[in-house]
């Protein structure tokens, strides 16, 4: 399952675990914050598309960590009159990680992540024998 929200002036799509970065949301590391402005739900079966929101449905996600983007330098120069000016800017952001999403019929998102089992058998498949890598027998002497 996933979803198109809105916030800060921007859409995202979003599943379950996906960390995004979006603009400064008032919060402490740790905090959950929801978002009820959804636009669009996908489930695998069915999908919904609001007009402009989808009603009942909402994403919950963690606050990850406050943080600031790049510095982004704003340069202005007027050629030939002695005149210039260099501002810059580090824009607020906030990392959240998307904890789950509810449709409009109060179905909730399952985790994305697989089973245990899955990546036991994924690591036994990429295991090899230690006597794989050793160095190969000299040969006898004739």
């Amino acid at each position: 399952m996933f979803a198109v929200i809105k916030t800060g002036g921007k859409q995202y799509k979003v599943a379950a675990q996906d960390k995004i970065t979006v603009m400064l949301l008032e919060g402490e590391a740790g905090a959950h914050v929801t978002f009820s402005e959804v636009l669009a739900l996908f489930d695998g079966e069915a999908h919904h598309v609001g007009a402009p929101r989808v009603e009942g449905a909402s994403v919950t996600a963690e606050i990850v960590e406050q943080a600031r983007g790049p510095k982004v330098y704003a340069f202005k120069k007027r050629r030939r009159k002695n005149s210039k000016r260099k501002r810059g800017h580090k824009q607020d952001l906030t990392i959240v990680r998307i904890v789950e999403i509810v449709g409009a019929d109060g179905k909730r998102s399952a985790h994305r992540e697989a089973p245990a089992e899955a990546h036991a058998e994924v690591a036994e498949a990429h295991a090899t024998p230690v006597e794989a890598h050793a160095a190969p027998a000299e040969a006898p002497a004739a």
